[in-house]
C-alpha cells in the first residue's frame, strides 16, 4: 500500500516540521522540502507508468499521437510548477511562488499552442 506509506511520510514530516519550527525554523523548512521531494520522487515512478500506457495507446491509434505528447508535457509542467510554488509558499516567498505559477501558465499556453492552431485550422476548413 504505497498510498498509506506516502500519507504516513507526509504526516510524519509535517509533525517533525512543526516540532522544529519553534526552536529552529530553518530545520522545519528543510524537513518540509525534503519530504516534498521524496513524495515527488515516488510520484515520478507512477507518472512513468502512465506515460508508457499513453504511449502504447497512442501507437495503437496511429495518428494523433502528438496530442498525447502535448498532454503529457502540460501535465508535467503543471505538477512541477505546483511543487515549486508550494515549496516557495511554505518558505514564505509568495512573490517567487507567484512567478513560478505565472511561468507555468505561460508554458502551458505555449505548449498547447499547436492544439489551438489545429482547432482553428479545422474550424476554418469547415467555414470554407
Amino acid at each position: 500500500m504505497d498510498i498509506a506509506r506516502i500519507v504516513m511520510l507526509g504526516v510524519t514530516g509535517a509533525l517533525l516540521g512543526i516540532q522544529f519550527k519553534n526552536g529552529r525554523p530553518e530545520y522545519g523548512l528543510y524537513i518540509g522540502v525534503g519530504v516534498s521531494l521524496l513524495i515527488f520522487l515516488q510520484i515520478t515512478g507512477y507518472l512513468t507508468e502512465i506515460k508508457n500506457s499513453l504511449q502504447f495507446l497512442g501507437s495503437s491509434m496511429g495518428q494523433g499521437t502528438g496530442y498525447l505528447g502535448i498532454l503529457l508535457k502540460v501535465t508535467g509542467i503543471t505538477y512541477l510548477c505546483e511543487l515549486g510554488s508550494g515549496i516557495c509558499k511554505d518558505a514564505g516567498y509568495q512573490a517567487v511562488a507567484a512567478q513560478i505559477e505565472l511561468f507555468g501558465k505561460v508554458m502551458v499556453l505555449l505548449t498547447g499552442m499547436p492544439v489551438l492552431l489545429s482547432l482553428i485550422d479545422t474550424i476554418m476548413g469547415f467555414m470554407a
